[in-house]
Order: structure tokens, then sequence, then C-alpha cells
């Protein structure tokens, strides 16, 4: 097929157009396609019509939009759109309109006054980046992914580039597939210099219905084998539109990136999986499946991993342990005489406070001491003769997924690090080299619930150094390395300076130092990409002296050596103002203050207007060394506005004084909550209009708020006053001003129930519940007793249920007695909680006894309480159950049965219950008698 033929190409991108303002300019396309092209010029998302100012035309493959006498409006970016029935393309064309060169210019580089959020979607929906600029002119801006234009990685009805009014730009993608996740790059440029910030979109898997893959034959497989313990990489290279996304499988299953599998894609463009320390299970068929919506195909290879010739009689297990704790990893060599080596992947291990390595018989064991994040990872012991046994140790903490152990980029790439923990919305922190990193437009810091993203874009070799990424009492770290390449060498004859290019295609900036003599600093004074010499001017440096001067240069891969010049020249600076003025807002009858200073002693001049000032009464004019002042007296009106000129020898700064009317500040007004407020406001005229504003905000009349005109009385009236309603409240006339700051208070807190204070009898193990309400829920309580703060327990519960607050004693006991205090702002209420013990029911008099030996004898009390406690006494003595004696409890009852009484039985028994007892005097007499033990024992 030829170049015109299928779909829409274009054969020729527009080149930048630059031309003055009045007159025309032209924009011209070469796209090829059949069939025929419909063929649309856009701009800022809108169609342009072949009429007024504009005309479109085609010559063969070349189409034209011309624009007749060109405005500063007109700059920007230009869409040449072009579609058949087979597909579209499209080409963007700059236009820059050169303004007629004016004496105040004003001339502004791009700024990001809004960048770009990183995003994270779902895999099919769309992705959004929008970023605000500022700049004069208006930036051009550029998109690009992972370094690369948009359009050499996507098909043009991907994505769209758009540009809105006010500085606006936007990056669409639509229906997002895996490949799209990356770090998206905004760089804009206008011709006073350039600015650039990225952003992270994620693009999260869901499950999707894929078609079949293609047959594949693993007869014709190529076969690969390697050394257990060694490192192995399939590169796999796919081509098409859309970008393919690519799966890894081992023996027909999704492999998941790991500790030993690494899955990425390299500078070349190929697709690549390594596996690190190889096992023997990792033997099988390893495939590389490419899909997109136009197809699929694979790419196959059998992998085959041999022992080593001496094998441990006992391999590494893999092991798992908790954040913190201690790893203990063991195996068992053939020989006692054989040493081994311990190592972390590939670096090895030395005994220490860290890591404790034993050596019994065969075995070898390493203790791993508080393990961390960065402990996770492959474990490898080696003999001498190279065999090897592997175990991986999986650590389970706060984060889940660690930074990788070193990172390498090049100078100029962008270097992404990527951190799971185990919970939402925890406090991370991000350090380099142990300093907290903040987000700027060159650093990316954003976090997705589990998953928080750092980014450093478009990487300098200063970016180099140790990131640690920080949750709680967890980290984990990385070694980042941006590297680059030396590619010139300086060569220095006298007084000429030259340097041999190794790549001629490279962009190459020059860089010149300067060293005040004496000083071991030195001070970059110079930069340029297209000039062969150049002229050092005293300006360059900071201060009269004697300057040494080197040089050196940058491209995007590295650094070239300095090469110093070998003289030492004498330079002085010229003037130069270091401190600018600023410009002044003051109000009426206030004193204007304009200061600047410069680098060296000189006299100026001040001018008001272009008209100069002498001092005066109303002017002072002062100088201190490099210091010059100049303070206007009580500022009237007709200064507002004036522009204020310093002049000195090779210097001009000027500013502008701004004039307002007084303002007046009354006291603050307080108000209860539920009360009116009436702001008051009298002006000199009647017919003079008033407008309230709060913190700034115009203030409208509602329902609550009733805004009142009476002659020359201006009323805001606020009819029941809320927090919310607390602020500045200002009023304006004119240029004049009045403010009131209003402070609502809540009204004081009360206790409504009990109204006085409580006095409570209860009995031991009951519970006690002392109820307090207050006059508003969200008021705190606390609870005092005998003037000590009570605190939960077991058996103390403090509830706080709306206005209702409770102290609750599940089962109190004599200890718990006192005065119970609670405090709820500054009143209190007290309860007095007196508790009296377990009672007998009914109270007795001392109770005489008289039975008989051998007689079952019955003592029986009963308490108030069935679950109270009682217990007997015999002549003073705790009475112990026996095969004589017997104590029970039923219910109240409490009872001592003694079952075949003698005379030693005889005496005072006492039933005590802590606070009450009754008294029982038993007499045992020998009148009656039975046999108590129908057994003699003769010997």
């Amino acid at each position: 097929p030829t170049s015109s033929s299928g779909a829409p190409r274009v054969l020729g991108y527009p080149r930048p157009v630059l031309v003055k303002c009045g007159t025309d300019a032209v924009l011209k396309c070469q796209i090829g396609g059949d069939p025929q092209l419909d063929v649309i010029w856009e701009r800022k998302n809108e169609s342009i019509l072949p009429e007024g100012r504009y005309r479109i035309t085609q010559d063969g493959k070349v189409y034209s939009l011309y624009i007749s006498g060109v405005i500063m409006e007109d700059a920007g970016q230009y869409i040449c759109r072009a579609k058949n029935n087979i597909g579209e393309t499209y080409a963007a064309a700059t236009l820059k309109v050169e303004e007629e060169p004016q004496e105040l210019q004003q001339t502004q580089p791009p700024h990001f006054l809004i960048k770009p959020l990183s995003l994270r979607v779902d895999r099919g929906e769309d992705a959004a980046f929008s970023c605000k600029l500022s700049g004069e002119p208006l930036p051009q801006v550029v998109w690009e992914k992972d370094g690369k234009q948009l359009n050499e990685i996507y098909e043009s009805s991907h994505y769209h580039v758009g540009q809105q009014d006010g500085g606006w730009f936007q990056l669409k993608i639509f229906r997002t597939r895996a490949p799209d996740g990356g770090v998206y790059m905004c760089k804009a440029i206008n011709k006073y210099g350039e600015a650039m910030t990225g952003a992270v979109l994620l693009v999260e898997p869901i499950p999707e219905q894929r078609e079949g893959n293609p047959h594949l034959n693993v007869s014709k497989a190529k076969k690969f084998t390697v050394t257990e313990g060694k490192h192995t990489k399939f590169r796999c290279y796919v081509t098409g539109k859309p970008k393919p996304e690519i799966v890894w499988k081992k023996d027909g299953e999704n492999i998941v990136p790991g500790r030993r599998f690494l899955i990425f894609e390299d500078r070349e463009g190929y697709y690549t999986l390594k596996v690190l320390y190889c096992k023997q299970q990792d033997t099988g068929l390893y495939i590389c499946a490419a899909s997109n919506a136009l197809g699929n195909t694979l790419s196959a290879v059998q992998l085959s991993v041999k022992g080593p010739p001496v094998r441990f009689k006992r391999a590494l297990l893999d092991a798992e342990v908790r954040e913190r704790d201690v790893a203990v990893l063991e195996c068992e060599v053939p020989e006692e005489s054989v040493s081994t080596a311990w190592y972390l992947e590939d670096q090895r291990l030395q005994p220490g406070n860290k890591y404790n390595m034993e050596q019994k018989g065969t075995r070898r064991r390493l203790t791993i001491q508080n393990v961390g994040a960065d402990d996770d990872g492959v474990y490898l012991c080696e003999m001498p003769d190279g065999g090897k046994t592997i175990a991986e140790l999986a650590v389970k903490g706060t984060i889940v997924k660690k930074l990788p152990r070193r990172m390498e980029v090049m100078e100029g790439e962008n270097a992404a690090f990527f951190v799971e923990v185990e919970q939402d919305d925890m406090d991370i922190c991000w350090f380099k080299d142990g300093l907290q990193l903040q987000e700027t437009h060159q650093t990316i810091i954003k976090s997705f619930g589990k998953t928080h993203i750092l980014v450093f874009v478009n990487t300098s070799y200063q970016d180099s150094g140790t990131i640690t990424f920080m949750a709680g009492r967890s980290t984990t770290s990385s070694k980042l390395r941006v590297k680059s390449e030396r590619i010139h060498t300086w060569l220095c004859e006298a007084h000429k300076l030259f340097y041999l290019k190794k790549r001629d295609f490279l962009k190459i900036t020059h860089l010149m130092y300067y060293q005040e003599v004496g000083s071991q600093e030195w001070q970059r004074c110079l930069t340029t990409e297209t000039a062969t010499s150049a002229e050092v001017l005293g300006d360059s440096v900071p201060c009269e002296g004697d300057y040494r001067f080197r040089i050196c240069c940058v491209n995007k891969y590295g650094r070239s050596g300095h090469v110093e010049f070998p003289k030492v020249v004498h330079l002085a600076p010229g003037p130069k103002i270091k401190t600018p003025l600023k410009n002044a807002v003051v109000t009426e009858g206030e004193d204007a203050v304009f200061s600047t200073e410069l680098s060296a002693n000189l006299i100026g001049t001040w001018f008001l207007n272009s008209q100069q000032l002498q001092d005066s009464g109303l002017f002072s004019i002062t100088q201190s060394k490099n210091q010059h002042t100049l303070r206007i007296h009580q500022v009237p009106n007709v200064y507002d506005g004036a522009e204020i000129t310093f002049i000195a020898t090779g210097v001009r700064d000027s500013a502008t004084l701004q004039i307002k009317g007084p303002t007046f500040i009354l006291e603050q007004k307080s108000a209860m909550e539920l009360d009116p407020v009436v702001l008051t406001c009298e002006l000199s005229r009647p017919d003079e209009p008033a407008y309230w504003f709060k913190d700034g905000v115009a203030v409208l009349q509602s329902d609550n708020i009733t805004i009142q005109s009476e002659g020359t009385m201006k009323r805001l009236i606020i009819r029941s006053a809320a927090l919310p309603d607390a602020g500045m409240y200002t009023c304006q006339a004119g240029d004049q001003t009045m403010s009131f700051s209003v402070n609502i208070k809540e009204p004081p807190v009360i206790i409504v129930d009990p109204k006085d204070d409580i006095h409570m009898d209860a009995m031991e193990l009951d519970p006690v519940v002392l109820t307090c309400e207050l006059s508003r829920p969200d008021e705190p309580a606390y609870w005092f007793k005998d003037g000590v703060a009570v605190l939960q327990s077991d058996n103390i519960t403090i509830q706080s249920e709306g206005t209702m607050k409770r102290l609750i004693i599940r089962s109190a006991a004599l200890p718990d007695a006192g005065m119970y205090t609670c405090q709820a702002g500054d009143q209190t209420i007290m309860f007095l909680i007196c508790f009296y013990s377990i009672a007998l029911q009914s109270k007795l008099n001392d109770i005489h006894m008289e039975r008989y030996v051998s007689e079952e004898v019955v003592l029986n009390c009963e308490l108030s309480r069935s679950n109270g406690e009682a217990h007997w006494f015999k002549d003073g003595l705790k009475l112990q159950e026996s095969e004589n004696v017997r104590l029970s409890a039923e219910g109240p009852y409490r009872r001592v049965t003694i079952l075949c009484a003698s005379k030693l039985d005889s005496g005072e028994y006492v039933c005590d219950t802590g606070g009450d007892s009754v008294f029982f005097q038993l007499i045992i007499t020998g009148k009656y008698q039975r046999i108590c033990f129908s057994l003699l024992y003769c010997y």
C-alpha cells in the first residue's frame, strides 16, 4: 500500500508560525488517506468556518488555513483534523503573534497555578488531568507519558488534549487500559521560559472476559537451562496500536510480581520477566501473552533449573514473621567442615547485633533480630563450591509492599516509588537522606487508600540518595541512583577553551562558575546553549575582587568534568537593586513608607508622578548607607494611584501608592446564643447606600437577618443569634467602612436535675446509680469522690446519654461511701452516699438453749437478703465444719447443725454478718443419751 491509502495519516506536521501583529498568517498540514478525507480546522474545540478573516484551501495533500489581519488573541494552537470511513487523525499547529515592541511590555514565563492531580481509576473508566497556567504570552502545552509523546504510543481516538479560557489545559484518556498507568508530564513553554509538572495515573484491574489465547505448540517452545541460585531474564518485543497489554504466565497461571519475579518494560521497549535466585520449582513453561483490541499473540520458552553439584543435606525453608519479631533460618550442609556465607539477595551479611550466625555440626543457623520491613526478601546460604540454598522471608506488619532495595534511572527519567500499607488513611512521611519531602512540581506525593506513591519528575543526579517511607513505627528504604554519562572531554590551552563532542546530536548546555580568591565555594554565573564565546561583566559577581573561572557542559545524560581558566581576573559589579520597592496600600491620613536597598552606596532621587521630591514637611527622604527611604506623612486622598519612582546611577525602580478610606473598628460585640444582635452604622447623608459584609462575603436578607435603612441610620439585625453568626461584619458606604467583631457565646450549662444536694442510703452489694441531668447534651460532666476524680473501672461505670450523666456502682461496698460531686461547667451537685451492712431479719435478744447429750442441735438465723454473707463463731473462734458439725445456707437462712451433741459443744455461738450479730448460749446436759456409734473395736 502507498502512504495515501487507508486511514488518514499525517505526512508532514505543521511547523510553528511566527507573525507580527496585523499581518497575515498561513498554517499548513500535509495529510494522506483513501477514501477521500474530510478535513476541518479547530481552535479551542470549536470548528473554524471559512468566513470573515479565515480561509481554508486544499492543494493535493496540503491543507491550509489562512488568517488575515492577525491580532494577539489569534495566538495559540490550531488543530487540523482529518477523517474518513476507515479512521481519523489530527495534527496541531502553533501560531505565535509578535506584538509591536513596547517600552513597558509585560513578560512572564510559564507558571503552574493549579497542577494536575494524580488519579486512580478502574480499568475502562475515563481519566482526565487538568491544570491551570499563567504566563505571558500564554504558554504552549505538551503532554507526555513516561517520557514519550502521546501520539507515539496512543491512537488519536484514545485521548484528547484540550484548552479552555483562563489558562486551563486538559488531557483526557478514554476507556483506560492497564498500559495507560504511569507518570504523565505536562510541559509548558513560552519564549520567556518553561515549566514542568507531573501526575500519576493508577489503573486498577477488574475481572474481564478474554478471548481464548491462540494455539501454542509447546514442542516448538525454546528451551533454556539455568543453575539453581542464578538469575534468568526473558525479553519479549511486542508492537501494536493500541499499545498491547502484556501478561506473563507460568504453566498457564498468571505470574504475580514479588520478591523473585520482576516484570517491567525496559528502555528499549522490551517487555521483560526477570526470575531472581532460581529454584527447582521454577522449572516450567513461561509464556508472554500480548493482546489489544485488535488481537492477541503468544511467545513461550521452557525453563529448566538444574541443581548444584553438591547439595545441602537440608535446604532452607521459606519463613513468615511479624514485624519486630525474631526470624530464624536453618539448613544443613553435607559435612561439618564445610563453611558457609549468608546473603540477603546480593548483600553479604556479617554477624553482629542484627544477625547471629551459628554452626552446630552440619547445621547452619541465621537469626535475625528485631525484624523490619526491609528484612523482607530472599536469603541465601552459600557453600564455597557455589552450591546455594534459598528461602524467602515474608515480614508481616504495617508495610505490606515495601520499597525496592535499590533503583537506578537515567538522568531525565522519572523515578517512581510505590508502597502499600495494611490500613487506609494512615499517617505517612517520605524522606530523602533524612529530610522530609514535600510535594512540589518536581516531586509528586500521592496516597490512594492503602497505596502511597512518590515520584521524582525529570530526575537529575542531585536526586540520588536514600529514600525512606515511614508509617507509624515501620520504615522501608531504597537507594536511588541517577546515572549520568560523561560525553565531553575538555582541553585548555593558554587563554582558549576547546571541547570535543562525542555525540554531536545531543543538546549541550555550557555552565560557567566563578570563585573569589581566598574562598572555597564556586558559584554559577553563566548558562548558555549556543554561544561559543561569552563576556563576563562585573554584574556577574557579588562584590569587587579577584576571581577565578571554570567551565563544564551538561546534557540529558550527564555532566563533564570542570576546566579552569589559567588567569585571575579583577571584577567590580555595577550597582544593583537588592531590595526592590513594594506597592503600598495605606489608609487616608496614615504615613506611607517606600524603601529600597542598593548593592552600593549611591546618591538617589525620588519622584512622585514624574515630579522630583525634596525633603519637606510632607516628604521625609533619608539614606543610611545603601538603604534609601521615602516617608509621606499623613497621606492625602489626592495621591491615590500615584507612581513613586527611585532613580540612582544605573538603577531605576517604581511602585504605586493606593489610598483607602478610613476604617473604624468598634469594640467587640458579644451576645448569647438565641439573643438578638443589632449592628448600627450612621452615615452623613440619608441617600447614600450602605452594603453589609460578613468575613468579606456580602450579607443577604433572610428569615433570620433583616437589613434596615432609616434615613442616615443603617442597621443589620440578627433576630436569633447562632454560633455560625460570629465573625467580622463590615458596613461599607463609598470608600469608607465600619467593622464590627461579633462574638456569639453559648449559654452557660446548668444542672436541671436534681436541684439540691442528695443524701442516699444504700445497702452493701446493692447497685447505686447517681444521675445528673444537664441543660445541654454536648457539655461534659466530671465526677469526683471526696474531691478526687472518679475513674471508670470494673465496678464503676460512667455514662453519658444526651443530657443525662450517670455514675453507676455495680456492687456497693463500705469503702464506696462518701461525698460524690457531679461538675458541669461552673455548676456542681453533691450526693452523700451512706452504706449499711447486711442485717438480720428479726433482731432477737441472746438465745439460751439447753439440749441433751447425743441429741441433734440446730441453731438457725434468718438474714434480710438471700445473698448476704454470714460467719459462725463459738466462744470467739470461727466455727469450722466437721463430721459432727454442719454449716448450711438456704435462701436467707443460715444454720449450724450439731449431729450428736456432747458436753464439749456447750458454749456461746454467734452468727455475725459484719454489721449485725445474734448470740446463742448452748448448754448440753447428760440426762439423755443415745448410741452415736454402733461399732466397737476391741483389741
